[in-house]
């Protein structure tokens, strides 16, 4: 699957999300869109998109995505925090449908 994580999720996450392609919002000079537009362009390049905004699935009608979304649950967006998320992203990322919002903590 083609994975987008936000600009708010440490890029080193990427290194553990293997069997996918991953990139960052940062990667894609897609920084300064917000989260509306930005679910809208990456629907048109990616299966997946990874956030730790929490507020997304409020602000967002998931089921008018043309995009899965993964909110992650952790004390804080810190790798050391978002690492031991990875075993349950992987299953997440497996099970993900379009239009789906899935959240993932310990």
């Amino acid at each position: 699957m083609r994975i987008l994580l936000d600009e708010c999720v440490d890029w080193r996450l990427s290194r553990f999300i293997v069997g996918h392609e991953v990139k960052g919002a940062r990667q894609m000079g897609w920084t300064a869109i917000k989260n509306g537009e930005l679910l809208a362009l990456a629907s048109h390049s990616f299966d997946v998109f990874v956030t730790v905004d929490r507020n997304l699935s409020f602000q967002q009608n998931a089921r008018t995505l043309r995009i899965a979304v993964i909110i992650l649950h952790a004390k804080t967006n810190r790798l050391a925090d978002l690492r031991p998320l990875v075993q349950n992203l992987l299953s997440a990322i497996a099970a993900a449908q379009p239009g789906t919002i899935a959240v993932v903590s310990m």
